[in-house]
């Protein structure tokens, strides 16, 4: 269900990008030592750079986890706060388009 006040109350899954971000790093090391190994510079140079972005994206990604419940709401948080029919239109909603009515699903009109 959308509301219109999504870009309000969006959340970012940084937990999913912690956890995608230590494997990333992981396989970033272990190919970075893998083809130094073998030899192959060319692809030892492109997965360290790989490896130092993971990292970049590792350190962001714990800083926002570490501001706080306001930057990433826990699971009690709902995600949207639900319409009521009494309520005004979010500021900026454009409202239904031009000659529909809106839905009433209870039955009320």
């Amino acid at each position: 269900m959308r509301t219109g006040n999504e870009p309000l109350t969006a959340r970012s899954p940084l937990r999913l990008r912690f956890w995608l971000s230590i494997w990333g790093l992981l396989w970033g090391v272990a190919g970075t030592a893998a083809f130094a190994l073998a030899d192959r510079m060319g692809w030892a140079i492109t997965c360290a750079v790989l490896t130092i972005v993971v990292g970049a994206d590792l350190m962001m990604v714990v800083h926002r986890l570490h501001q706080g419940p306001h930057y990433q709401p826990g699971r009690d948080v709902p995600p949207y706060e639900p319409l009521h029919d009494d309520d005004p239109p979010p500021p900026g909603h454009p409202g239904p388009p031009y000659g529909q009515q809106p839905d009433h699903r209870d039955g009320a009109r």
